[in-house]
C-alpha cells in the first residue's frame, strides 16, 4: 500500500489530485455540495493511480 501511494507520480496523477482538491474547495465555497462527488472521483483516481491508460478505457478483447 505504501508503494502504491508514494511511487509512480506523474503529471496526470498530480493534475487529478489538484483538480479533486479544487472541486472540494469550490463545493465548500459555493455550497454546491454535488461537486464533492466529482472531487471525490478525481481524488480517488489520483490516490490509487487508476483511470484510463494511453489506449483509452476500452475493455481488452480475448482472442
Amino acid at each position: 500500500m505504501k508503494d502504491l501511494l508514494f511511487s509512480n507520480w506523474h503529471v496526470m496523477r498530480i493534475f487529478r489530485l489538484a483538480f479533486g482538491i479544487f472541486l472540494f474547495a469550490q463545493a465548500y465555497n459555493t455550497h454546491e455540495w454535488f461537486f464533492i462527488a466529482f472531487g471525490l472521483f478525481f481524488f480517488v483516481q489520483a490516490i490509487f493511480n487508476t483511470g484510463c491508460g494511453p489506449k483509452g478505457c476500452a475493455v481488452p478483447r480475448k482472442k
